[in-house]
């Protein structure tokens, strides 16, 4: 029987599937872009580390309020950047996928959001 994919491989895989996204790995951290902006941190990997960073308006407080979950260092969090653990007890799969959406929406062009609400129910 295979084993089920971790949340974080889920995450990863997510966000990369978005239109234009790319992985890169500024100052080594693992992240994801579209048109040259972040808009997800990744983490370093799977593991106890594991975490996803993602800059939010509407789900802030939702995502604030995830086990272990708080602002991201570096004056990020004031711009609305959350960082959340992704092992133990992480969010359900589809609000994670749900933040990264958000989060990708607020960087990318305009024609690239259209093209993910026209893809995605």
């Amino acid at each position: 029987m295979a084993k089920p994919r971790s949340v974080w491989t889920q995450v990863r895989a997510f966000a990369l599937d978005l239109p234009e996204a790319h992985e890169e790995f500024p100052w080594g951290d693992r992240v994801a872009k579209v048109n040259k902006k972040i808009f997800a941190f990744l983490g370093p990997g799977d593991g106890a580390d594991a975490m996803l960073g993602v800059k939010l308006v509407e789900s802030q407080l939702a995502a604030l309020a995830a086990p272990g979950a708080k602002p991201m260092g570096y004056g990020l969090g004031k711009a609305g950047w959350v960082i959340v653990p992704l092992h133990g007890r992480p969010p359900p799969a589809a609000v994670l996928r749900d933040w990264i959406l958000e989060s990708y929406c607020l960087v990318a062009p305009k024609k690239l959001i259209a093209r993910v609400v026209a893809e995605r129910p």
